[in-house]
């Protein structure tokens, strides 16, 4: 085949890297994007979509043919609420590093045979660019990678994603060929999601990157540098996407309300002037409390926001600072109270409020979940995952150094409750029991 790329520098474990610049000079190339299968505890569709493969691939796609496989769509059984859908699962053996983990283990996605049986009838393509999305999702897309390799035993495999910008060093050993190394602000106007055909919902990113520096959150990892993309370039994503079927929109941005004044109230009003009440809004990600005052919970309201996610994290003090010190005790309660009178209910209210992070206390925790019941809101449980490069997982890997190599450990599911030990399953248990049902 053609070499694409004449980079040679090389991580340890032989995969070349390559930059984001480096894609976008492709010419006449067949390019196949593929996200791979979930490898997991659990999984659920939160309006998931590989929106940087697919903003590639858009970019990609004037100068080269392009194709799509994504093994989490390919594997849909059914709608779930709001145009998200259920995945298809099949319990396997969990990798040795969870052999204590007293839990089920999921393949989530096609079979063997159902990718092989339908990659077979597509055209050899030149080069296949795997997307990868939580650091310890790997085994997915190591395994995705071997097949592949398989069936297209000439083509050049490219890894990149969340978890390759986090973690290169182990994601070089995974098979790729090359490691996409850093991250870019897409070069398209909106993600090739035509290649899914008809689609159930959208999802739009309208800004790249926080202001804040939470000692949890990789977003400035990824994101050095936070801007907001115009309003006429945020409106033509969403337009573009309601025209393939999308009658749900999920928004992905790490800071949706920031700005509202000059930017979300302004997108409100156009997506209500061109849509009415067609479209249904979503922030799966946790909105800044201290921004929702009366007009913007009314905007809310208006607009057809049908799901609503808090950001609380914690009324620790201590907590709070390690989140910016972007919301306070009186800033929540205010914010819940104004969702109330806009007309969302309670369980509207759903918040996030963090959980076995280093050093926290139980107890602050069953006091955040108390007071989210207290003012009106739902509490929803948000387990530590120790992200690679965060202040936090510094503090973690101190304590459990292997951190360091096996992304497995770096599992929110298991992480605090089976490697940490900072919460044994019993006390995670009673706080999950906590945020279902108030206590009497």
């Amino acid at each position: 085949m053609t070499n694409f790329f004449v980079r040679t520098n090389k991580f340890a474990g032989g995969a070349a890297f390559v930059t984001q610049d480096d894609m976008l000079s492709l010419r006449g190339a067949c390019v196949l994007g593929v996200n791979p299968p979930v490898r997991d505890f659990a999984f659920m569709d939160l309006w998931s979509k590989p929106l940087g493969l697919l903003y590639l691939l858009q970019s990609l796609r004037a100068e080269n043919s392009v194709a799509l496989f994504d093994c989490v769509w390919e594997a849909r059984e059914g709608l779930k609420s709001y145009g998200r859908q259920k995945t298809a699962k099949r319990e396997i053996e969990k990798p040795e590093a969870y052999t204590a983990v007293r839990r089920r283990y999921f393949h989530f996605g096609p079979s063997r045979g159902e990718i092989v049986g339908k990659l077979a009838r597509m055209e050899t393509p030149d080069l296949i660019l795997v997307t990868s999305a939580m650091t310890y999702w790997y085994p997915g897309v190591k395994w995705i990678i071997e097949l592949l390799r398989e069936i297209f035993p000439e083509s050049e495999i490219i890894l990149g994603g969340v978890y390759a910008s986090l973690c290169p060093a182990h994601a070089a050993r995974l098979g790729a060929a090359r490691v996409v190394r850093g991250r870019a602000e897409p070069a398209a106007p909106y993600p090739a999601m035509d290649l899914y055909g008809a689609i159930n919902y959208g999802v739009s990113m309208t800004s790249f990157g926080c202001p804040f520096s939470c000692g949890y959150c990789a977003s400035g990892i990824l994101w050095p540098r936070y801007r907001r993309r115009p309003l006429a370039e945020a409106l033509a994503e969403i337009d573009y996407q309601a025209a393939l079927g999308a009658r749900d929109v999920a928004f992905y941005d790490d800071a949706l309300l920031l700005g509202k004044e000059e930017f979300f109230y302004p997108l409100c009003r156009e997506l209500t002037a061109r849509y009415g009440g067609a479209l249904r809004l979503h922030t799966p990600n946790g909105l800044h409390v201290r921004q929702i005052d009366g007009r913007c919970a009314q905007t809310l309201a208006e607009s057809n926001f049908k799901t609503i996610r808090l950001s609380l994290e914690s009324i620790d003090p201590k907590i709070a600072r390690e989140s910016s010190g972007k919301v306070a005790r009186e800033e929540y309660a205010a914010a819940v109270r104004n969702l109330r009178a806009a007309g969302y209910a309670p369980e509207d209210c759903e918040t996030y409020i963090l959980a076995g992070l280093p050093g926290q206390n139980i107890q602050s925790v069953k006091d955040t979940i108390n007071f989210v019941w207290d003012n009106g809101g739902v509490p929803k449980l948000a387990e530590f995952s120790p992200i690679p490069g965060t202040p936090l997982f510094e503090a973690a890997a101190r304590k459990l150094p292997a951190l360091r190599t096996e992304p497995l450990l770096q599992n929110n599911s298991v992480y605090c409750s089976y490697f940490s030990k900072d919460i044994t399953p019993a006390e995670l248990q009673e706080l999950k029991d906590m945020t279902k049902r108030r206590a009497q």
